[in-house]
């Protein structure tokens, strides 16, 4: 399986594996079959329980077409909002286990689902355009990806974030730094990893620039005589297993 290696906005890079394009054609297959669900019951709900097929009479064309497409807005709407809401992911591409991410490194928004919800005009309407992108494509890519700068990554066969971002805590530990919860697992992950690695070649510029990292997204100022930037990196950690839970 290909590999995919995204640098994070902490320096580091990370290897992830490219879904296949039969993983993304069977979440497609599942998503799909959701939509024509929706679409079936609530036809069924409009025309025989509600019986409201009255209303479609004499309207012209245009008008009927109207409430269809009212009626279905949203099986349009589906993918963008559901990655949105699910963080890249749809009901199908969460059960494949495959997620949407910006390969810059950066978390992918809202404006990225919409260029690749665009450009499924083209992907999906001629199924063999899409195809034949993610089969040419480096990373899998369709037109959509190419133009938001995402990949589908697959989440299988993955060391689960918690596994490594675990301390172990004594029952009296005080936390000083409640801020760290505006902190995520992957997040967490990151600064170890890149902490530990750092330790283990004494590579003190790396330290350096992970401690001046993590007091600029949280915001905080400490005094350099009173706490190493080392010391200040491991309290992160526990505070972080602490505040979360993970213990």
């Amino acid at each position: 399986m290909s590999q995919i290696a995204i640098n994070t906005s902490q320096n580091v890079n990370i290897n992830f594996n490219i879904s296949s394009i039969g993983e993304r054609f069977l979440a497609f297959i599942i998503d799909s079959l959701i939509k024509g669900a929706y679409m079936l019951v609530t036809f069924y709900i409009f025309f025989s329980i509600l019986d409201l097929g009255y209303l479609l009479d004499g309207l012209d064309q245009w008008s009927q077409m109207a409430i269809y497409i009212a009626i279905t807005f949203p099986v349009y709407i589906y993918p963008v909002v559901l990655e949105s809401l699910m963080e890249g992911q749809t009901p199908g591409k969460k059960i494949m286990k495959i997620r949407v991410v910006k390969i810059d490194g950066y978390q992918a928004g809202f404006g990225d689902y919409l260029i690749r919800w665009v450009f499924r005009v083209i992907d999906v309407s001629f199924l063999i355009v899409g195809f034949i992108t993610m089969l040419v494509t480096k990373n899998n890519q369709r037109f959509g990806d190419i133009a938001a700068g995402t990949a589908v990554i697959s989440l299988k066969n993955n060391i689960n974030i918690s596994h490594t971002i675990l301390e172990n805590l004594h029952t009296d530990y005080i936390p000083t730094f409640p801020q760290v919860i505006g902190l995520s697992d992957n997040d967490m992950r990151i600064i170890k990893d890149n902490y530990l690695k750092a330790l283990k070649i004494d590579d003190r510029q790396i330290i350096s620039k992970l401690s001046d990292k993590i007091k600029g997204i949280l915001k905080l100022e400490i005094d350099p005589t009173k706490m190493t930037e080392r010391q200040f990196i491991n309290v992160i950690i526990k505070d972080y297993n602490y505040y979360t839970g993970k213990d």
